[in-house]
Formats: structure tokens, C-alpha cells, sequence
């Protein structure tokens, strides 16, 4: 779907008059404001619940636009922007002047990305500046992919939707820690990390811990209402239907190995063989075993390569630090 052009014109107005305009990504829909205007910013994080430490991400409509946002682009982010945008990839650099440290949660590094999806760029040519914006959800819970997503979650918080049909990739964008001596992964994302060390030429590390806050590191992240269980793939369903049996409402993640075995349970999702199809459709699964009255939900980890890399990222805090529906820690 492309939008109007009256609408993204309409959408650029609302930023201009500090309002928040919810628009579409690649990865997953944002709730923007006006990057350099600190009180709109400040409505992100009262609209979310967002912890006002917890830094956003600053969108603008090209790479060579880069340099206007950042005290300086080493060799490395500019390596990286050329490759990878547009596109669901995020670079953390030194902050420049025009970003306001209510937007980096007070740090002097900014993440910054290039959308790829043609309303977002248009708005943000409309616009004609950068656009701060996280998801377009709750803090914590799971990141809307449509535009009814974004309504039946934030209604009318939001000044303005921007509909741009269903996003392509379905999870965040990775972000890239450019800052230090040697770039590192701080959230798996669209970008994998193989695609990434073939450009660099040398292997990426992906820190436990890290000295910049980025988005997507609290604990418990991605979650939807019910409970998420982690286990082996090989026991998903006998674990779902010892839950049932105990007297949730139980929904299930079948993995694609698994998709012909009978499993009794409330309600069950197939989950995609393809990484890229799970990936696209993880938030839409796990909203839709809410909407069916779950309150345990079963799944199990993909292989971590490739795009698996970020879908187990997603599930982990998804889950965050609960345990199992018969009372042991999630087997992870």
C-alpha cells in the first residue's frame, strides 16, 4: 500500500506543529516526532511509558544526510550506510548539535538509520528533517506491523497514522555500535550479522553488556499479554499440553519441523520454515494468540544464524525472566 500524497503531506504538517505521527518502516511501524524539537520528543516517551533514559532513533532520508546529524563519520558507519541503506539497520556515532539529549536518553551517541519504505521516505522528504521514533506500541510490549495495530494500541494518543500496509521485514532493525575501536552488535535485527562481517571483512562481536543504552535491552521486551515459555523445539508440544492440562489457556508456536503433529491446546500458530517469513510474521502470531484469550504462550528458538539470530533475540525478552507454566526457569 502507498499512502496519499495529501496524507503525508498532512503527516509532515503534524511533525512541523510538534504532534506525533505514526508511520511505516521496513521493520515495524514508529511513532515520530520532530528530532530536533525536545518537547515533541518528550510526548514519545509520555505516550509509550518509555523510561526517558531509554534512547531513541533518529530516521532521515538518505546517507548523505549522515554527516548532519553526528560529530563525525568514521570510515566504518560510512561503509556500512553504503551498504546497508536504506534499510533495517541502525549506527550508533557521536551525537551532533542538532539532536537534543532528550532524544539519546541524555548520552552523547545517537542511533541513526535511513528507512527503506517509500512512505517513510516520502514523509521524511516532505518533512524535510530527521524524525525520532521507536515503535509505535506500549514500552515492553510487542511492536505493531500494521497501522490497526498502531490504532488498537495507542488510539488516539497518536495525532496522526500514516498507513502504509503491512511492514515487509517484521522486526527491528540491527543496530551497530560505531563508536568504539572495533564496531559491535548491540541488537540483532533485519541486517544479519553474516551479511555485516561479509562487508566489513572480519567477524562482529555481540556484547552481553554494553556501555551505550540502545533500544530493546530492558529485560522483559516484545512481550504480549499472555506469558511466554521457552523450551527445546523437540518439546513444545508436550510441554504446552502438560500447561493445558494444568488449566491455561495455552497457545502454541508450532515449530516447522513439528507442523503435522496434533497438539491440544487453545490455539495454535505454525511458525514459517523460512526465516524470513518467521520473521515477518512473529508480532502478528504473538498478537494473535492474545486476541484468542491465551495466557501462556509455548515456543521455541530458531537456529540463531541468519535473520534466527534476531527472532531468538525477540523471543528471549519476550519471555524475559519467568518461569516455565510448571513453575522451572524457561529452558533456553
Amino acid at each position: 500500500m502507498t499512502a496519499r500524497t495529501s496524507d503525508i503531506e498532512k503527516a509532515a504538517d503534524v511533525l512541523r506543529a510538534g504532534g506525533l505521527v505514526a508511520f511505516p518502516t521496513e521493520t515495524v511501524y514508529g511513532l515520530g516526532a520532530n528530532a530536533e524539537d525536545p518537547a515533541a520528543v518528550a510526548r514519545i516517551f509520555q505516550v509509550k511509558g518509555r523510561p526517558p533514559s531509554h534512547p531513541l532513533i533518529v530516521h532521515i532520508g538518505g546517507a548523505e544526510q549522515l554527516g548532519d546529524w553526528v560529530e563525525d563519520v568514521p570510515a566504518t558507519a560510512r561503509l556500512l550506510a553504503e551498504r546497508f541503506w536504506p534499510g533495517p539497520l541502525t549506527l550508533v556515532l557521536r551525537r551532533g548539535r542538532r539532536v537534543p539529549l532528550e532524544a539519546t536518553g541524555g548520552l552523547e551517541t545517537v542511533a541513526v538509520r535511513v528507512p527503506d519504505h517509500p512512505v517513510a521516505l516520502a514523509l521524511l522528504s516532505a518533512f524535510g528533517g530527521g524524525v525520532t521514533a521507536p515503535s509505535a506500541n506500549r514500552f515492553g510490549s510487542v511492536s505493531p506491523t500494521t497501522a490497526d495495530h498502531v490504532r488498537a494500541e495507542l488510539g488516539d494518543a497518536v495525532d496522526f497514522v500514516l498507513d502504509g500496509g503491512p511492514c515487509e521485514v517484521g522486526i527491528e532493525s540491527t543496530i551497530v555500535d560505531v563508536t568504539g575501536d572495533a564496531p559491535s552488535i548491540l541488537r540483532p535485527g533485519g541486517v544479519t550479522r553474516e551479511d555485516l562481517e561479509a562487508a566489513l571483512g572480519y567477524p562482529l562481536a555481540i556484547p552481553t553488556a554494553s556501555r551505550v543504552r540502545v533500544p530493546g535491552q530492558h529485560p522483559s521486551h516484545y512481550a504480549p499479554q499472555a506469558r511466554v515459555v521457552l523450551v527445546e523445539p523437540e518439546k513444545v508440544v508436550a510441554e504446552a499440553e502438560l500447561a493445558q492440562e494444568l488449566g491455561h489457556q495455552v497457545g502454541v508456536c508450532l515449530p516447522a519441523t513439528f507442523a503435522d503433529a496434533p497438539v491440544k491446546a487453545h490455539a495454535v500458530v505454525a511458525v514459517p520454515g523460512s526465516m524470513a517469513a518467521y520473521a515477518r510474521g512473529l508480532y502478528g502470531f504473538l498478537r494473535e494468540l492474545d486476541q484468542q484469550g491465551c495466557g501462556l504462550i509455548v515456543a521455541s528458538l530458531p537456529v540463531e544464524e541468519g535473520l534466527g539470530l534476531a527472532i531468538a533475540n525477540r523471543l528471549r525478552r519476550a519471555a524475559g525472566p519467568r518461569p516455565s507454566a510448571t513453575g522451572n526457569a524457561p529452558r533456553q
